[in-house]
């Protein structure tokens, strides 16, 4: 097979070994479709090595054809288009994944479209209903709302009844946030959010943040009583304020979720839930995933600069295969 490898600090397309044994509960799928995700930037830069016994290849999603199932596997047979969360190696034209990891591609949808799915709506389901355990009604403050992430979390929680307030970095990703469904906006070159998300809603039961650093401060001041910060990202850096006295008195709750290290078990329980709960919205038409480009495989060296300087407003997808 060809893949990805990293040497010296630059992406390099090649021939590299192709698994040799198929487990019996896995899935090859023949890569069709891949996306670029922040965490790859960040394993590419030595920040986010993989978790033990994961392939050393980035990338966390994939589309594309299965191409040999595993003697314990009924739910697929060759051929099939499928969509995967994986916990590495979709930087290549084969890859290896837990069936339980795997979904047929939603009714209606191309390859392309479906490979902007996983990574994302897995981390914003298993977030917003899994980790914060919002309810209808419940307020979300989300912040880098206009990445691949935040315009699922958009419109997920806008589907199941939740209003987003969203930040992002200009007036135009701001726009696609509104088209989205947010009704809540705030440019974060304009300061603090902290007044804005207080005459949107008085409050927000849930935050959503990716950034970490100096925001959480932020964040503790617009949530209510029994809220929760979820924290999936460092982007802002890893050192942060928190008011002690404030999480007691309003019974707050600082959660760290990351979605790559769980277990095969947690993975297969989210993507059996996007299937049963978030298929039928997306064959519906009712949600979708926001694309923002796609480069050829041989070009990821420019497709993670423009992912890194922020340009994207949804998914960068990587075309690997015919």
């Amino acid at each position: 097979m060809k893949a990805i490898t990293v040497s010296g600090g630059k992406l390099n397309w090649g021939d590299h070994e192709t698994p040799k044994e198929l487990p019996a509960d896995h899935v090859e799928i023949e890569v069709v479709w891949t996306a670029i995700n922040r965490a790859d930037l960040m394993q590419r830069a030595g920040l986010y090595p993989p978790p033990p016994g994961a392939s050393e290849i980035m990338g966390l999603e994939v589309s594309g054809r299965i191409a040999a199932v595993g003697e314990e596997v009924a739910e697929f047979a060759v051929g099939d288009e499928v969509c995967a969360l994986l916990t590495g190696g979709g930087y290549a034209t084969r890859v290896t994944v837990p069936a339980v990891q795997v979904l047929p591609i939603p009714r209606g949808f191309s390859l392309r479209q479906a490979a902007a799915i996983p990574e994302v709506f897995a981390t914003a389901w298993l977030n917003l209903y899994m980790e914060a355990g919002l309810k209808p009604g419940e307020r979300v403050l989300l912040h880098a709302a206009a990445s691949g992430l935040g315009t699922a979390v958009i419109q997920l929680a806008t589907a199941f009844g939740n209003p987003v307030f969203a930040t992002a970095g200009s007036a135009e990703k701001l726009e696609v946030c509104k088209q989205l469904g947010a009704s809540g906006l705030w440019d974060r070159n304009d300061g603090s959010f902290v007044d804005a998300v207080k005459t949107w809603g008085g409050g927000v039961d849930m935050v959503l943040d990716p950034v970490g650093g100096k925001y959480i401060a932020d964040d503790q001041k617009v949530l209510n009583v029994d809220g929760r910060i979820v924290l999936i990202g460092l982007m802002g850096g890893r050192m942060a304020e928190v008011d002690l006295g404030l999480m007691l008195v309003k019974r707050h709750q600082l959660i760290g979720s990351t979605l790559r290290s769980r277990t095969v078990e947690d993975k297969g329980r989210v993507m059996h839930e996007l299937h049963k709960r978030v298929w039928p919205l997306l064959s519906a038409g009712q949600i979708e995933p926001v694309i923002d480009c796609d480069w050829p495989v041989t070009e990821a060296e420019e497709a993670m600069a423009y992912v890194a300087e922020n340009r994207n407003t949804g998914k960068v997808l990587l075309k690997v295969s015919d």
